[in-house]
Formats: C-alpha cells, sequence, structure tokens
C-alpha cells in the first residue's frame, strides 16, 4: 500500500482529442492527448507521497530538489577569451537563481570531470553564504583539456543521486564536439543515467555537433538549445535554472493501455517540442506500457498516440485505449494514477464523420513532418544533394507557414529566399551563415500549439 503523505503536487487533467469515427475495415486511430499539471506546491494541488514532498516541497517552501551545473572548460573554450568569463558568468547567474534549500554543485567538464564546488562528492545546500562561496570557486575555472561528456554526466549524477529528493537536474554547457571519448562511451552514460535526472543541454559558440547536444537533451528529458554569442549565456541559464526552480513531481509516466488485439503504432511528444517515445517504454502490467515525461511545474504537454485496432462492423464500437498519468510511489507501493482519458473507436458508414480529421490531430501531425523535413532538408543540404534540400525545405517553409510557426518560418528565412510560402517554393541561400544553420537545426523539433 502506498505511504501517503500530506504533501501536494500539481493537479493533473487529461483532455483527448480525436475523431473517433472510422469507415469499415478503418482500423488506425489516433488522439491528441493534452496532459496539463496546475497548482502544486505553491497554489494548491493534490495530496501526495513520501519522497514526493519532503518539507521543502510545502506550501510556500522551495522544491525538494537538487541541481548540478556541468561547465565545459575544454582548452576551446579560450578561444576566444571572453566565452569562458561567459560561462562563469552565466554559472554564477544560475547560482543566484537557486531557491534557498535546493542542493547543488559545479563540475568542470574536460576529457575528465571534476568538481568545482562544494567538493568531496557532496552537494551545497543553497543559502546566501553557500552561493558566495560558489562563485568564489568559479574564479578559478580556466580552459585546459579535451572533451568527454559522458564523464561529466557520470560524476552528475553520482552527485546527484545523494540527494534523496525526487526533483534531479542537470545543466550542461558545451562548445565543442566530444572527441575524446567513444560515441559507445557516451551512449552508455546516456543510458545509465535516463531515469535517474533531467538535462538540459546548451551548446556556446558554433563549433559543437549539434546531434550531440540536441541526443543527451532527448535521452535526459531535458530542453537543447544554441547560445551562438556567449554574451547571450547569463540570460539562457537564468531562464533554465527558474524553469527547474519550477518544477514540482518527478517521473510521471504517460501509461497506456490497450485491449487484447490492438496494437500499438506510436506514442510521441508533438508539443512543446516533438519528442518520439515509443521506444522509451517500459512493461506495466497485462496489456499497459509506461512512457517518461520528465518533471511537471506548471505547464501543458501534447502527445499524439496511434494504435491499430482490430476490424469491426459498421455500428460496432471499442474502447481503443485508455491513457493514464502515474506518479509512482518512491517506497515501492502502489503507483497513484493522476488522471485519464479515453481513446475510442466507432465504425460508420457515414462518410463526412468517417473522413473527417480532428484538428488537433491534423495539426500535430504536419508539426511533426515540419520536424522531419527540416532535419532531412539541412542533412541535403549538407550532402551536396542541393535539389533534395530545396524540395525538403520548401515542404518546411509551406507547414509552417499553414500552421502559424512564425519563429520556425523565420529561421528558415535564414537558409532560404521563399518565393510562395503557400506553396513551398524557395531557394536555397547561396551563403549561410553557420550559427543560423545550426539554429534551424536546434530548434526544428519546437512546434506551436493548436489554435483551439
Amino acid at each position: 500500500m502506498a505511504n501517503f503523505s500530506k504533501s501536494t503536487v500539481p493537479q493533473f487533467s487529461v483532455d483527448v482529442y480525436q475523431n473517433e469515427f472510422l469507415p469499415e475495415g478503418g482500423r488506425e486511430v489516433n488522439a491528441i492527448v493534452t496532459v496539463t499539471s496546475t497548482g502544486g506546491g505553491t497554489s494548491g494541488g493534490i495530496p501526495l507521497t513520501g519522497a514526493s514532498a519532503g518539507p521543502a516541497a510545502l506550501p510556500g517552501r522551495a522544491p525538494a530538489a537538487a541541481v548540478v551545473i556541468m561547465v565545459d572548460c575544454s582548452g576551446s573554450m579560450e578561444y576566444p577569451p571572453t566565452k569562458m568569463r561567459n560561462a562563469r558568468d552565466a554559472t554564477a547567474a544560475a547560482i543566484d537563481t537557486l531557491r534557498d534549500g535546493v542542493t547543488f554543485a559545479v563540475v568542470a567538464g574536460t576529457h575528465v570531470a571534476g568538481e568545482v564546488y562544494p567538493g568531496g562528492g557532496r552537494l551545497a545546500v543553497a543559502d546566501p553564504g553557500t552561493r558566495a562561496r560558489a562563485k568564489e570557486a568559479l574564479r578559478g575555472l580556466g580552459a585546459g583539456g579535451g572533451t568527454a561528456i559522458g564523464t561529466w554526466l557520470t560524476l552528475a549524477d553520482r552527485l546527484l543521486a545523494s540527494a534523496d529528493v525526487p526533483i534531479r537536474h542537470g545543466i550542461l554547457l558545451t562548445d565543442g564536439r566530444n572527441e575524446h571519448e567513444s560515441p559507445g562511451d557516451l551512449r552508455a552514460a546516456l543510458d545509465a543515467c535516463a531515469g535517474r535526472f533531467t538535462c538540459d543541454a546548451r551548446g556556446v559558440g558554433t563549433d559543437w555537433e549539434v546531434k550531440e547536444v540536441t541526443g543527451i537533451a532527448s535521452a535526459l528529458l531535458g530542453s537543447a538549445d544554441i547560445v551562438a554569442d556567449p554574451a547571450g549565456l547569463a540570460a539562457d541559464f537564468t531562464r533554465m535554472m527558474e524553469n527547474a526552480m519550477g518544477k514540482e513531481v518527478a517521473d510521471v509516466a504517460l501509461r497506456l493501455w490497450t485491449p487484447v488485439g490492438v496494437e500499438i503504432v506510436f506514442v510521441k511528444q508533438v508539443a512543446p517540442t516533438v519528442e518520439e517515445l515509443t521506444d522509451r517504454r517500459t512493461e506495466a502490467g497485462p496489456r499497459s506500457g509506461d512512457y517518461p515525461t520528465g518533471s511537471w511545474g506548471d505547464e501543458s504537454r501534447d502527445y499524439h498516440v496511434c494504435v491499430r485496432v482490430p476490424e469491426a462492423g459498421i455500428g460496432q464500437e471499442m474502447l481503443a485505449a485508455r491513457v493514464s498519468l502515474i506518479l509512482p510511489d518512491p517506497a515501492g507501493g502502489t503507483p497513484r494514477s493522476l488522471s485519464q482519458g479515453l481513446v475510442r473507436a466507432v465504425w460508420t458508414d457515414d462518410m463526412t464523420a468517417s473522413t473527417s480529421i480532428n484538428p488537433q490531430v491534423a495539426h500535430y501531425t504536419g508539426q511533426a513532418e515540419l520536424a522531419d523535413v527540416i532535419q532531412q532538408g539541412l542533412d541535403a543540404r549538407k550532402s551536396g544533394d542541393f535539389d533534395g534540400a530545396t524540395a525538403k525545405l520548401g515542404r518546411a517553409v509551406q507547414l509552417a507557414a499553414a500552421s502559424g510557426n512564425a519563429d520556425t518560418a523565420k529561421l528558415l528565412s535564414k537558409v532560404v529566399d521563399v518565393v510562395d510560402a503557400a506553396t513551398g517554393t524557395v531557394r536555397l541561400k547561396a551563403k549561410v551563415a553557420e550559427a543560423d544553420e545550426m539554429t534551424l537545426e536546434t530548434r526544428s523539433t519546437k512546434t506551436v500549439r493548436v489554435k483551439k
């Protein structure tokens, strides 16, 4: 039996948007699941369990959280010299954003990982004194050595594991490629850290590898972005830390139960970013599987669930899937269901009903395609396939315009000259700034919410 305490987490709600009608012989059912959390430790919410709600999670107090900031200190951070100074200033700004009571550490990353503060394999408890001492320790940060990001993550994991708190978070900054360990070493570190802490990753300048940084964030359910100008690091680190401090509950899972004969085609997050979750399923009982969603504060996210149902006759209907939000009990007791929604299938001979595409499903299908064609277009451009790049990026311009994704449209306009957005007619620009191309690639998965 779960051991529930008297603290609170956000109130979760699940809304399902779909066209449940299928034509005769129809089998594929699509639904957009909107998950919203509101309230929690500062504004109400629902009572929840043990370690998920220690004293730091009570109303009016800081969240029970631990944070490790990983700062690239490899030799390339010295060029230009302002880069290292900006990294120190950004880390100081993040430390200033920590709430009292949150435990934290700073790690210097090169071809090895080193503790900057507090040291000794410990975490410090944020208060005016520890913040001042941590910022003093940052003055000793210098640039030299290589880059082995897996070692940084492994040290961060070890430090965070020492904290008996629900929210464990990392912030990682790099300016270069992961050249001093194998891709397999980094993948092994990510696999070991997945589910243990979340991590936001940032690339500063333009000498890093986009797929490495976005891969780190994706594996650890965090955000990824580019800070092309090092002068922008402090503001970005402050925003990241503010977001981390707003988290109330960790390890929420999207649980999908399906009846006998129903196949899961895919499960993906589609807002605020596109994130494939299908292969991250862990079994949770007969015909049930959990998909990780990470940490939550006051926010809303959308998920696209697609299932394949058995054929049925006209007039038949069935429950195609049940979607629940699940929070495990850290004491190993019964997990708690926070909210749920139902996905239905109804067979009809009404062609108008069965051929109508739900607006939310249509919108996010387009947003997922937008992310794909941007990546394909940029890959084609890099390989010299300019016709293929033009076609893919033209389709991206068309999708961005149709969905109202103005931010992505603006980024695309730095890479192509738009002749006609509605038809996707574009010309590749002869010269593209490296920062513009990397920004488009890094932010390609960011979506806009459907207009309801």
